[in-house]
């Protein structure tokens, strides 16, 4: 006792290793004071693996949530006990205002109002609602995955992992991973945007030769910009998280000042709307670039002069000069930009307004002469679409901004109570921004001119931004405001990445990430940040907002899709470890949040979608085949228990159909005194006629009592096991131990499986050895198990000389493959031939088909027949009917029966010892050979063999009798007079033996050379006194032969004809 417990309560006290738990593992024990207290002696053998109720709850009281969701939080529980923790945050500081910096970003102040001036009002409503509500229910999932039990660190890819499994868990994890990344380069490019296009324009590195090369030019800036910052950024966050930490909260302010700063410029305008003229040639509207007065003629001095304007159209500024064409036929006219909340512009910007690439942005509703199609010249200040706009696009660009709400539960190791603060703070955030976003597309289609609100850059009005000029009391604010809160949200991208990947890393789910698992000497990331910024910087050179956010969406979509996948799945199978204390959650919910990812991730954009499916396919697969073995209590693994456990209850309505009927094998393996098995090459047969399908059970028997041979049968089942792996049979190991051999096999025949999914077959190997006494699995087992098998309505097959049968990685280039059909029982004679034949071992060979004519049987017509049915059975077979004419007994069978009964009544009669017994057989051995030499000089046998019945009924035994009453039948009394004994032998057994001997010769002569001969088995006799001489029966019929697989049907079809 003293031993086991020290080694910290692995293991119980009558030596069982018990599972480990985050409670009971190192739980020190006052081993003493155990003793002390008498009430407890009966208790005292397991005090070192169960300690008293009153230690555990101490454990209990004293759990720390630790800091890190990588390492499984058991480990290092000790070491954290003792470090002082800092004072742990509350719902609003912890998760609603985290969440809420996260969720506002770069879309709502740069691409907002272009949404909802292409969209319009109303699809632009559809747009964000559909996305918040994809949010609002991947909340409410994982609230209640949150609230199912402690949450350690580690957030969103622990709660996955744990709740779906490791495959899942990683797969998930990583596309989270890959979203924040890119989400960081999206946050970096919208800070480089903001910066080039509202700050400093000057600032430009690249410029563009001509107007046409403006967008190339732009992209090449963000470019080389966005690279530097992503170093800048790389560098903060190496030297230190605790500056981004420190500036979480300026950032924060940024973002609420400029959302206050656009409600305020919005109530504004409804008394006193801002002054921003926008000038409009006919329709279209034009880009304030080179010129300042909206008009093409001015008045200086009495006298008309043209203006810049007119410039840039014609090719002088005299007024009789030669103008574009559309021009000439239009008027100049200055509209407001930004009339008011009170203008009733919301009834223009109801209605979508998408538009291709290139597009003039046109105000619906203004007077326009239409001109013959023009060359569009170049550097005509006009304002053009930059891309094609549609709404599944803008989905997908719009998406991003609705992220952002699982920082709240990634802060879980800081809460105070992470619980009740996940839920309420992540759906207060998203009802928050959800309320500020639905809002503003009103709004801003209320307050706004529909060109401006589809002028992206805001060419019209002077390069300036488009929700500044709406907002009050300046538009520096938004400016400002953007500009830090996107380079705040980049920087925690760029924390947040990487200690997700570390924390996948350090789980050591998928091998060839552990290297990212590795930090400085505090625990950061070190690996894990540069690969971060490696692929932060592939999106960089994307360049394009545009094109980096429907990336984004992708892996956040998938993310919140297996999210809501796990809620509904623990909810569905009732998981006893299922409950929640967030009582609001329903599996529907979760299961239309599911349905609603899966629908976005395709409107976004469907390559992407299955791009991105195919990354966490091939990551799940990775794991599956490659990863560590985790056992995490997860809903996966429960999924598949249900799953079988329906299955299985379906099955069992009945008996399988003939069409669906396949071998379930039981296979019968013979263990010897290390636990080693006796012939390994059964398992290969056994894959060979399996090829993966259907069940396999491997049984096998160990004799003595359980308490005893625990750890033997332990070391079996592992050797068992070990073994399948390599001969890669697929299938289940059960493993008895009985008092003796003979139980043991008859309980593995009657309840091996369970339910629908039981053995139909039994394979066994043939006992070589059955002439020894000595041998545990002696003739009277085996025979015993026919009889079992029989009586259980069960298919048998006995491999004689198993270990000659060939192995999986064997080819047979040529050969046989021939069927003994001598009576039919159901077929499966048939059936296993081309079983094997699916298998790469057997499959040059050629199928035999031999069955035996009797005297007064048509063996042509037979032919026919037998042809006709393997047509309609569709199995290629050449056939050969062989006949057997009656004919006398050989001497030589008379001989071979009489050795064999005087053996018999020898082992019965004298209780000999061991050694004297073998020297017996050997000596009976020695006088069967030389009678068979004696035989077989004085009686030639017949070359065309006797006709075989293999089953005998009750008329042709009479007639047998007969027959051999009959004073007609010549030969017999010659036979007699050569040994006088021969005469009291019994006439049953010498029939038996005379047909083994016929057949035996039938089968040498034509299947000597075959790859495997398939025959049928006769059953065991009714009477138990002749089993030892059934087994002498059968070697004969099977002496000579190579390869040879007894097949006793179970008496059902198995094969049929029809479809």
């Amino acid at each position: 006792m003293d031993e086991q417990s020290d080694e910290g309560g692995a293991t119980s006290g009558d030596g069982n290793p018990r599972e480990s738990s985050p409670f009971i593992n190192n739980v020190e024990v006052d081993r003493e004071s155990f003793f002390e207290r008498k009430n407890m002696a009966l208790f005292e053998e397991e005090m070192d693996s169960n300690p008293m109720v009153s230690s555990l709850l101490n454990k209990l009281a004293n759990y720390t949530n630790l800091s890190q969701g990588a390492v499984e939080h058991e480990e290092g529980e000790e070491s954290r006990r003792h470090e002082v923790k800092g004072p742990r945050m509350g719902t609003f500081i912890g998760v609603y205002l985290p969440c809420l910096q996260n969720i506002l970003g770069v879309i709502l102040f740069l691409r907002l109002t272009w949404i909802v001036g292409a969209a319009g009002v109303l699809e632009s409503f559809l747009i964000v609602s559909m996305c918040c509500t994809c949010t609002m229910l991947t909340a409410i999932s994982m609230s209640a995955i949150a609230t199912n039990g402690v949450v350690p660190a580690g957030g969103s890819y622990y709660m996955i992992s744990r709740s779906l499994g490791p495959e899942f868990g990683g797969a998930v994890g990583l596309c989270f991973y890959l979203g924040t990344t890119f989400a960081g380069a999206m946050y970096i490019l919208g800070t480089i945007e903001i910066f080039l296009t509202y700050i400093s324009p000057s600032a430009s590195i690249i410029q563009a030769d001509s107007v046409d090369g403006e967008a190339a030019a732009m992209l090449h800036n963000m470019r080389v910009y966005g690279t530097c910052t992503l170093v800048f950024m790389a560098m903060v966050v190496f030297v230190g998280v605790k500056y981004v930490n420190k500036l979480a909260l300026v950032f924060l302010a940024c973002v609420v000042l400029s959302i206050l700063a656009i409600y305020a410029g919005v109530i504004k305008t409804a008394f006193d709307p801002p002054d921003i003229p926008v000038c409009l040639l006919g329709n279209r509207t034009l880009s304030r670039r080179g010129f300042d007065l909206c008009a093409k003629v001015h008045t200086i001095n009495n006298s008309t002069a043209t203006t810049a304007l007119w410039g840039l159209f014609c090719n002088s500024s005299m007024p009789n000069a030669t103008c574009d064409e559309y021009f000439a036929q239009n008027n100049v006219t200055e509209i407001q930009g930004i009339p008011g909340v009170a203008s009733g512009v919301l009834l223009d910007n109801l209605w979508s307004a998408y538009a291709d690439k290139g597009a003039f942005v046109e105000k619906k509703g203004a007077s326009s002469m239409a001109v013959p199609e023009e060359s569009r010249a170049s550097g005509l200040p006009y304002v053009l679409t930059d891309i094609m706009t549609y709404f599944t696009m803008l989905v997908g660009i719009y998406f991003p901004s609705v992220t952002g709400i699982m920082a709240g539960s990634n802060r879980s190791g800081d809460l105070k109570d992470a619980q009740k603060s996940i839920p309420t703070g992540t759906i207060l955030a998203i009802v928050t921004t959800s309320f500020i976003y639905l809002s503003c597309i009103v709004l801003f289609g209320a307050c706004i001119e529909g060109v401006i609100l589809r002028d992206k850059f805001g060419e019209a009005l002077q390069g300036n931004l488009v929700i500044g000029m709406l907002a009050w009391p300046s538009p520096w604010v938004i400016v400002i405001g953007s500009f830090f809160s996107t380079c705040g949200a980049g920087l925690q991208s760029l924390t947040g990445a990487p200690r997700l990947l570390q924390a996948i890393a350090r789980d050591g789910i998928i091998p060839f990430l552990q290297v990212f698992g590795h930090g400085k000497s505090n625990g950061e990331p070190t690996w894990a940040l540069l690969l971060t910024a490696l692929i932060c910087e592939t999106g960089i050179l994307i360049a394009s907002l545009d094109s980096v956010a429907p990336i984004l969406s992708m892996f956040f979509l998938m993310c919140y899709m297996f999210v809501n996948l796990a809620c509904a799945v623990q909810t569905l199978l009732r998981t006893p470890n299922w409950r929640p204390r967030f009582k609001y959650y329903h599996w529907t919910l979760s299961f239309l949040g599911m349905s609603l990812c899966l629908a976005l991730m395709f409107i976004c954009s469907w390559y992407y979608a299955l791009f991105a499916m195919l990354i966490a396919g091939c990551i799940y697969k990775y794991i599956e085949y490659r990863g560590a073995e985790k056992e995490w209590g997860d809903g996966i693994r429960g999924l598949s228990l249900n799953a079988a456990r329906y299955a299985l209850l379906r099955v069992e309505q009945g008996p399988p159909h003939t069409k669906n009927w396949r071998p379930q094998v039981l296979v019968m393996l013979n263990l010897d005194a290390e636990q080693q098995v006796k012939h390994p090459r059964l398992l290969s047969f056994t894959t060979q006629l399996k090829a993966g399908k259907g069940l396999t059970i491997v049984g096998s028997v160990l004799e003595g009592t359980y308490l005893d041979k625990r750890a033997e049968a332990q070391q079996a089942e592992e050797n068992i096991r070990s073994l399948m792996g390599a001969e890669k049979t697929k299938g289940f190991c059960q493993l008895v131990v009985s008092s003796n051999l003979r139980d043991g096999m008859s309980h593995l025949i009657q309840s091996a499986g369970l339910g629908g999914m039981k053995h139909n077959t039994v394979l066994m190997a043939w006992p070589a050895s059955w002439k020894q006494e000595d041998n545990p699995f002696s003739w009277k087992n085996f025979v015993d198990t026919v009889r079992d098998t029989t009586a259980a309505h069960q298919a048998l097959l006995v491999a004689k000389n198993v270990d000659l049968f060939p192995q999986n990685q064997e080819r047979f280039s040529d050969g046989n493959i021939d069927v003994w059909w001598i009576v039919h029982d159901g077929g499966l004679l048939m059936l296993l031939p081309f079983l094997l034949r699916q298998h790469k071992v057997w499959r040059k060979c050629r199928m035999r088909i031999f069955t035996v004519a009797q005297v007064d049987d048509n063996s042509i017509q037979m032919k026919k027949d037998l042809q006709m049915f393997l047509y309609h059975l569709r199995i290629s077979a050449e056939v050969e009917v062989v006949e057997m004419v009656e004919n006398d007994i050989s001497a030589f069978t008379y001989e071979k029966t009489l050795m064999m009964e005087q053996r018999s009544q020898m082992l019965k009669q004298m209780q000999l010892s061991k050694t004297e017994r073998e020297r017996e057989a050997q000596l009976i051995h020695d006088r069967n050979t030389a009678s068979h030499s004696a035989a077989a000089g004085k009686t030639q046998p017949p070359s065309t063999p006797d006709k075989v019945q293999m089953t005998w009924t009750k008329e042709k035994l009479i007639a047998e009798k007969s027959k051999n009453r009959d004073p007609g039948v010549s030969g017999f009394k010659d036979l007699f007079t050569l040994k006088p004994e021969w005469g009291n032998l019994n006439q049953c057994n010498v029939r038996r033996m005379h047909t083994a001997v016929k057949l035996n010769d039938v089968l040498l002569n034509k299947s000597q050379d075959a790859q495997l001969v398939l025959l049928n088995m006769p059953g065991p006799p009714k009477n138990r006194q002749g089993d030892e001489n059934y087994m002498e029966f059968l070697e004969v019929l099977t002496e000579g032969l190579n390869r040879v697989l007894l097949v006793r049907g179970s008496g059902r079809e198995v094969i049929t004809i029809y479809s």
